[in-house]
C-alpha cells in the first residue's frame, strides 16, 4: 500500500497485494491487474510474469500515483484537502471470465458494461465494494473494439456512487444501502499495441481521474460537462509542430480520424473548442503526451473532493 500525499507525497510505488474489505484512508484507488495472453507478455517482455504484473501496468500505475500526488500537491498549496491521504493499492488479479455470456460475440468481445459490471461482481465477492474507493481494472485486450481504450459507466462512474446491489428478492435494491463506489477499466493492451508507452500511462491516468470528477463540476471549472474538455493541447518547439497533450485530452485532442494522435480517436464526448486550451490541428507534425493534468483538471479534481470526502 502507498500513501499519497501528506510526508508520503514523494514515495515510489511498491505494488503489494490486498485482500482488504474495507479501507481505513478517506480515499483510496485500488487497480487490479487483468489477465495478460501469451502474445501480451511476447509484447511486454517477462518481467512480472509470477506477479500478474507487467512493466506496462507497473509503469501506469506510478503514473496514476504521480497524477494522484499532483493533485494534492496543487491542493495543499491553496491550503485545501489538508490533512487527506489517497491510499494507492495493488488488488489481488482479476480472472476471466469478464463476461459470463455463452459462447457469443458477447462472450468473445464483451462490450465495456459486461466488463464493468463482470468485474464489479469479483469485486464484490471479495466484500470490497466501498463508497470512498475507485476499482481500476488494468486489462489487455487490444482487439476488443467495444471496451477501445477503457472507460467507466454510470452508476458507478464517480468516486462516492451508489447502486443497488440487485440481491434483493424483488431486484428493488435500496441504492442507499448499497455504497459501491467507483469502477473503471483501462485497456492498456490496446496503448501498448497500438500507440505507445507514454500513452499508455496517460490512458491510466485518464481513466481513473475519470472517477474523480463530475459532470457539475466539470462545467463549473471549464464551462463544458464533458471532463475530456478539462485537457489541453499545447503547442511546443521552436517551430510549434509538435503538440502536447495532458491526460484528460489524451484519445481526443488529434483528428477524428485513424492515426489522429493516437492510433484510435475516443468515442466519448469532447469539442476541442471547449478544451481548457486547444492550439490548433494545422500542421502538427508530431504529438507528446505529458503525465502531468492541466491547472484545469487538478482544480475540478480538487473541487469533487471537496464534496465527496
Amino acid at each position: 500500500m502507498t500513501a499519497v500525499g501528506g510526508a508520503a507525497a514523494a514515495s515510489t510505488v511498491v505494488p503489494t497485494t490486498t485482500t482488504a474489505t474495507a479501507s481505513e484512508s478517506p480515499v483510496t484507488v485500488r487497480i487490479y491487474p487483468g489477465p495478460v495472453p501469451l502474445h501480451g507478455w511476447l509484447h511486454a517482455g517477462v518481467t512480472g510474469m509470477r506477479s500478474d504484473w507487467p512493466e506496462p501496468y507497473r509503469d501506469a500505475m506510478a503514473a496514476v500515483e504521480e497524477s494522484l500526488d499532483r493533485v494534492l500537491e496543487y491542493a495543499n498549496a491553496e491550503s485545501r484537502l489538508e490533512g487527506l491521504e489517497i491510499s494507492l493499492e495493488r488488488g489481488a488479479p482479476v480472472r476471466f471470465p469478464l463476461s459470463d455470456a455463452p459462447l457469443s460475440s458477447e462472450a468473445v468481445v464483451p462490450s465495456l458494461s459486461t466488463v464493468l459490471a463482470n468485474f464489479r461482481e469479483q469485486v464484490r465477492e471479495r466484500n470490497a465494494l466501498s463508497a470512498r474507493t475507485s476499482h481500476v481494472l488494468f486489462c489487455w485486450s487490444p482487439l476488443n473494439f467495444r471496451v477501445g481504450y477503457g472507460g467507466t459507466l454510470t452508476p458507478n462512474a464517480e468516486l462516492g456512487s451508489r447502486a443497488g446491489d440487485g440481491d434483493n428478492e424483488d431486484n428493488s435494491a435500496d441504492r442507499d444501502e448499497h455504497v459501491d463506489g467507483a469502477l473503471t477499466v483501462a485497456n492498456l493492451g490496446a496503448t501498448e499495441i497500438w500507440d505507445s508507452r507514454p500513452i499508455t500511462r496517460n490512458m491510466a491516468i485518464h481513466e481513473t481521474l475519470h472517477t474523480f470528477l463530475s459532470p457539475e463540476v466539470a462545467d463549473e471549472v471549464g464551462g463544458s460537462p464533458c471532463d475530456h474538455d478539462l485537457g489541453t493541447a499545447v503547442r511546443t518547439g521552436e517551430d510549434g509542430r509538435t503538440m502536447e497533450v495532458t491526460p484528460m485530452a489524451t484519445a481526443y485532442a488529434g483528428p477524428d480520424e485513424l492515426g489522429g494522435g493516437t492510433r484510435f480517436h475516443g468515442r466519448g464526448c469532447h469539442d476541442h473548442g471547449e478544451f481548457h486550451r486547444h492550439d490548433g490541428l494545422e500542421n502538427v507534425d508530431e504529438w507528446t503526451y505529458t503525465t502531468e493534468p492541466s491547472q484545469a483538471t487538478l482544480e475540478a479534481v480538487t473541487r469533487y473532493l471537496e464534496r465527496t470526502v
